[in-house]
């Protein structure tokens, strides 16, 4: 990496990076037999990658509990730190009971996505994105308020 970079540059360096290698993973589940059922397999990996770069704050590669406690939340679905270390041992393997779990790497997370088995955080992650989709897209500025949006 050059010395002469900025904050902003090296992060999108980083995130440009984290990227590629994101890339690599899903061609390896593109290429892979067992995942070739997967309706939209394409479209599905894509939207997962997206997703895991958005709430990967340690740039790591890896959602760690604070990442996935900041994926919950701004989904509006809060979960307590018991909730939080039981859903990362269901999708990396595990007990709940370990002091610090595994982060949830990228396979393991397109794994829970693509799988046949229904974790609870694919499911909150699935009904999060149906929800998105109904909602009406708003375009150009935002609409003058009236006395009458008031609640």
């Amino acid at each position: 990496m050059a010395k002469n970079v900025q904050g902003g540059k090296t992060y999108g360096l980083l995130k440009s990076q984290q990227e590629e290698k994101l890339n690599l993973v899903n061609e390896s589940f593109l290429s892979d037999p067992l995942y070739g059922e997967v309706e939209e397999l394409a479209s599905n990996l894509e939207m997962s990658k997206k997703k895991f770069l958005e709430f990967d704050l340690n740039d790591q590669g890896e959602l760690d509990m604070m990442g996935l406690k900041r994926m919950l939340e701004k989904m509006g679905v809060a979960k307590t730190h018991l909730e939080l270390k039981k859903m990362m041992a269901e999708v990396v393997g595990g007990s709940a009971q370990d002091t610090k779990p595994r982060p949830i790497n990228y396979t393991d997370f397109l794994k829970m996505m693509l799988g046949k088995r229904n974790a609870i955080l694919k499911l909150i992650l699935m009904f999060e994105g149906l929800g998105k989709d109904n909602e009406p897209k708003e375009t150009g500025p935002a609409r003058r308020k009236t006395f009458g949006d008031l609640p």
